[in-house]
């Protein structure tokens, strides 16, 4: 059997993220850059040679145009929430697939316009969050599906903070605190992996929410650019509890841990714990940003080449985290009522 052709890439935009995943669509091995398009050729031309592009790579002046190639398959959006509605309709009305950057719009309205779009005109969804694609987490979801070791989920506290002090003008110039062009800022940036402070121009800085379930289960999250680097999780079941410390980006590209421990409990005359957590080591030959440009081309590649539907799981996560952004801001604006999620 012939091998499937590599997905080819569009890219829109010229952001500091697309470098990133613009390395991981070179490394995937079933995808490739095709064009990228600014609102400068110039800017573009740049880019594309600073980031090393294919020399075949066609450089634009215009998001449009990339738009417009026929031979781009799949569009990378990474460009200011506030313009995703507008271009990831467009591009499922151009018969491209959608790989769109976080958060993914400003509300679940805006959210169900963009993805009614790739139902209706037969292209994949997917959203950039890297560690879900980890072979990590489907380690860590195995030890949480475990009735034995893990039991049943209770708790989760999840913590993600960035430093925007460590760089020169962030908290007033960068992207992510100019609430015209993101107006979900800390919240939209940091908190889909997870009393609010908002600047000058009404961008959340830093934020928490509790989120309660009517069966019991409880989880706690705070994000926040104004504090040293942090990115926890805590699972707690019945019978385990699971830790990790670097989610959302690991300490290595090609290792990453977790520790789990299962029926905890302290040694004679409280000198300390047994048994003792446990640390769970996953390799990958590929970065994580690497793996999810490879699962969404595989998913591509099954629409395109063997006539599949398009998988409905991803955008179902992603209509579920906006869900629970949505909330967390309408929450907010009423002084922090409690604010009911409604699928």
């Amino acid at each position: 059997m012939a091998d499937k052709a590599p997905i080819r890439f569009g890219i829109l935009g010229c952001a500091e993220i697309a470098r990133k995943v613009s390395r991981a669509i070179k490394l995937a091995p079933n995808a490739a850059i095709q064009a990228i398009g600014s609102r400068s050729i110039e800017k573009a031309r740049r880019y594309a040679e600073s980031n090393g592009y294919p020399p075949s790579a066609r450089i634009y002046g215009s998001y449009e145009e990339v738009l417009d190639d026929g031979d781009v398959d799949a569009l990378y959006i990474p460009l200011p929430t506030s313009l995703h509605l507008r271009y990831a309709v467009l591009a499922a009305e151009k018969k491209k697939h959608v790989l769109l950057e976080k958060p993914v719009a400003l509300s679940v309205l805006e959210l169900d316009k963009i993805l009614e779009a790739c139902e209706t005109n037969g292209v994949q969804f997917m959203d950039c969050t890297f560690w879900m694609h980890h072979p990590r987490t489907a380690k860590m979801k195995e030890f949480l599906s475990d009735q034995q070791l893990f039991g049943q989920l209770k708790v989760m506290h999840s913590c993600f903070t960035l430093s925007g002090t460590g760089e020169p003008d962030f908290l007033q110039n960068n992207i992510r605190v100019k609430a015209d062009l993101d107006a979900l800022s800390a919240l939209g940036d940091l908190g889909p992996y997870q009393g609010p402070l908002r600047n000058e121009e009404g961008a959340l800085l830093a934020c928490g929410a509790s989120l309660f379930w009517e069966d019991g289960k409880i989880a706690t999250f705070h994000c926040s650019y104004l504090y040293d680097m942090a990115l926890d999780i805590t699972a707690i079941g019945t019978k385990g509890t699971l830790h990790i410390n670097d989610f959302v980006i690991p300490y290595q590209e090609t290792m990453a841990s977790f520790s789990t421990g299962s029926q905890s409990k302290f040694t004679d005359m409280i000198m300390g714990w047994t048994p003792l957590p446990s640390q769970q080591s996953v390799t990958t030959e590929i970065p994580q940003d690497a793996c999810m440009v490879k699962m969404f081309s595989s998913l591509v590649q099954s629409v395109e080449q063997n006539g599949s539907k398009p998988e409905k799981m991803w955008p179902s996560i992603t209509r579920k985290t906006q869900l629970m952004i949505d909330a967390i801001k309408a929450s907010i604006e009423k002084s922090c009522e409690t604010v009911e999620v409604i699928p």
